[in-house]
């Protein structure tokens, strides 16, 4: 169903076939949004139509998507999405909401959000019939493009920054991605991953810089209103409305931009399409210590200031976000905010997450709702609204992290007697 692109800063217009990445009048800046054709998705597609499907993967959804079937069924690559939204009460109770969703990412193939653009990009780069795929990362982009190339026999080619946590380099490796750590930060690493595409000829997934990542990103707002629906309708039978449930708030965090663009623009094709009433407020959340993006938002502009990006959740450690306008506009036009959190409050987010939810989140997927908590404090939200915290990755992808916020683990000698001083202490 794919008509075109058309950029997002000009609004200039292009055909499928004119342009790759970005708008040429802009460069590198001229993030593309798809253009999709709203009638003839409603000519063979409906909320009811594909409630009814029994795929469970972002493909349930490939009339919305502008890209063909890609075939290789039962691999990793048709596995993304259909990942969890589960409901928090104890999280709600805590903060005085009485209707909190926590969507878990977490449950991808490469346990991250990025599954689901890296699944979009090597379908869309087998359609084009690319040989190699390229990106950079600062790990889970990178290994969810890995594994979704590893799935169709695709070669690739991962730039991280050699302070990547060892899991997420682990995961490129182990795919059999060419890895090339680069001495630098992830925005170094980005544009080498433009120069190496264009010297080699290699297909370039980089977010926000190629179109379909937003593409594959978008189906994540499709699944929230989807399950939402599903969430408010007997278990013994299906919805018959030809309308989705869109959540009034949704936090999400911020790095590159392009999650929160992506989202965005997957509530807009269902409010196109007359799917959903209404667009959620979007509440994008940056860390304290790589917040370009907010920065731009608290002083009612959209030029984006390069900053030094320093925090603990590396998957939102950018300096230059290069979806950043989008990003704004995202918050802009539905009425939401952008905050900002310390690396101490997404520590405690991760806490209260596995402890109080059962969800084990990385940092930059705990910030999401690190914000909620500042938002909540700051009454920004009302305690009767549908909100929904996308959490974007497995905690698993940073253990070190995860030991910050756990604390250490009592060490005992192997005897009942030393198990009964602990309980006597209340340990």
């Amino acid at each position: 169903m794919l008509v075109g692109f058309v950029c997002s800063l000009c609004g200039k217009q292009y055909g499928p076939n004119e342009v790759e990445y970005v708008c040429p009048v802009h460069g590198d800046s001229g993030n593309l949004d798809v253009v999709l054709d709203c009638a003839a998705i409603n000519r063979i597609a409906s909320p009811e139509t594909i409630s009814a499907s029994q795929d469970s993967s972002i493909w349930r959804y490939l009339p919305l998507l502008p890209v063909a079937d890609p075939g290789f069924e039962r691999t990793p690559l048709r596995s993304v999405g259909g990942t969890p939204l589960y409901a928090a009460p104890r999280l709600a109770s805590r903060l005085g909401l009485r209707h909190l969703w926590l969507k878990d990412d977490g449950r991808n193939p490469t346990a991250s959000f990025k599954d689901r653009a890296s699944a979009v990009v090597v379908a869309r780069a087998l359609e084009i019939g690319t040989k190699t795929v390229v990106t950079a990362s600062t790990g889970n982009a990178g290994a969810a493009l890995a594994c979704m190339a590893a799935a169709v026999g695709l070669p690739s080619v991962i730039l991280a920054p050699a302070n990547a946590p060892q899991a997420k380099v682990a995961q490129l490796l182990i795919y059999r991605a060419r890895v090339i750590l680069v001495e630098g930060t992830y925005d170094d690493a980005f544009d080498l991953a433009l120069a190496a595409s264009r010297e080699f000829g290699w297909y370039c997934r980089n977010t926000g810089y190629n179109p379909f990542t937003a593409e594959g990103k978008k189906t994540a707002a499709f699944e929230i209103c989807e399950q939402l629906t599903l969430a408010r309708t007997s278990k013994s039978q299906l919805p018959t409305s030809n309308m989705w449930t869109a959540p009034d708030r949704v936090f999400v965090s911020v790095g590159d931009g392009n999650i929160i663009s992506g989202l965005h623009k997957g509530f807009k094709d269902l409010l196109a399409l007359g799917w959903i009433e209404y667009m959620p407020k979007l509440m994008g959340v940056q860390a304290e210590g790589s917040a370009a993006v907010y920065n731009a938002w608290a002083a009612g502009t959209e030029t984006i200031t390069p900053v030094h990006a320093a925090t603990l959740a590396d998957s939102i450690s950018v300096g230059l976000p290069r979806d950043g306008v989008r990003a704004l506009r995202a918050v802009r036009e539905t009425g939401g905010a952008f905050l900002t959190v310390s690396d101490d409050e997404i520590l405690k987010a991760m806490k209260s997450l596995a402890s109080e939810a059962a969800v084990f989140a990385e940092p930059a997927a705990a910030a999401a709702y690190a914000g909620l908590v500042k938002s909540v404090l700051i009454w920004q939200v009302d305690p009767g609204e549908q909100i929904v915290v996308l959490l974007t990755g497995s905690g698993l992808k940073d253990i070190g992290a995860a030991m910050k916020a756990a604390g250490e683990a009592t060490r005992i000698e192997p005897s009942l007697e030393a198990v009964k001083r602990l309980i006597s202490q209340g340990v």
